[in-house]
């Protein structure tokens, strides 16, 4: 019997094979595609193509955080076995989902006050957030508790970098990541920004890039900057990409020249409805391991 389950929320952005593989367990959060609403269940959902076409032929769209009803029937699933609970949120950057959790823990342990339900604020996204949760369940396998796998989530959250560029920007636009003048100006000029995850969880601007291939090689300097143990590299490496492959092809070619422990170990997967739904189409985003961030 597994000491504690390892838990997170469908926008990890990892393949749900690996969470099976990995018996992490997800909760979905919610999203809608032009006022249809869904429930963001990674075994069902339709492919990430057909998501981002229709946001690319003017679908509009929207996301909405698991609620604290939803939190508490889903911890309980686990709690009614007498399981104890690692749960990774989503950053408090990014969402309120962590607050919800929170409020839904401290209700179910008046029920279960001999259990425990730890939660982490992984101030990570996508794939950044993906990697902490694998993390995590591989210490659960190693027998580690249930406080010694949050202890060094909590250490390594900060060093999970997260780098994203993006060839559409009217998705930041509407998302207030960028002013409409900026987003003009940068349709108009072909600027591709440079963003980053910080260290609060907040997705921020960083740079400027004049067209798609100069934001690629930005991206790629980027981790030759900030990762660790520099071309020696062997950990983990995702890229994720919103309809955008080819894009993700030529940063990985990139990569695996500059760190050849990468070779075909880097994992190029789809960015998911709940974090696409704020990126939109044409949107990449570079994840590993490295020097903690600013």
């Amino acid at each position: 019997m597994m000491s504690f389950v390892v838990s997170c929320c469908s926008s990890v952005d990892i393949p749900v094979e690996q969470l099976k593989e990995n018996n992490i367990s997800y909760v979905p959060m919610h999203y809608s595609l032009d006022g249809e609403a869904f429930l963001d269940e990674l075994e069902t959902r339709a492919p990430m193509a057909d998501f981002y076409k229709k946001m690319s032929e003017g679908a509009l769209t929207a996301t909405s955080q698991v609620n604290i009803d939803e939190y508490k029937k889903y911890f309980e699933s686990f709690l009614a076995e007498g399981k104890d609970i690692l749960h990774i949120c989503l950053s408090s950057g990014i969402t309120g989902t962590y607050n919800s959790a929170l409020i839904a823990k401290e209700d179910l342990l008046e029920k279960y006050p001999d259990s425990k339900i730890v939660l982490v604020d992984s101030l990570c996204a996508s794939c950044g957030y993906g990697i902490l949760a694998l993390r995590a369940a591989k210490m659960q396998k190693e027998g580690c508790s249930v406080e010694e796998t949050a202890d060094y989530i909590e250490k390594l959250k900060h060093r999970v970098q997260h780098w994203f560029f993006s060839t559409d920007l009217s998705y930041y636009v509407r998302g207030g990541r960028l002013s409409a003048v900026s987003g003009w100006f940068g349709t108009v000029l072909k600027i591709c920004p440079l963003l980053e995850v910080d260290g609060e969880g907040k997705l921020v601007p960083r740079e400027k890039c004049r067209g798609k291939q100069k934001a690629i090689t930005a991206c790629a300097e980027k981790m030759k900057l900030f990762t660790e143990n520099g071309s020696k590299y062997d950990g983990e490496c995702y890229i994720a990409n919103a309809d955008c492959i080819d894009d993700a092809k030529a940063l990985a070619a990139i990569l695996e020249k500059e760190f050849p422990k990468l070779k075909n170990k880097i994992q190029i997967v789809d960015i998911g409805a709940i974090i696409g739904s704020h990126t939109g189409p044409g949107t990449t985003g570079l994840f590993f391991v490295g020097k903690e961030k600013l």
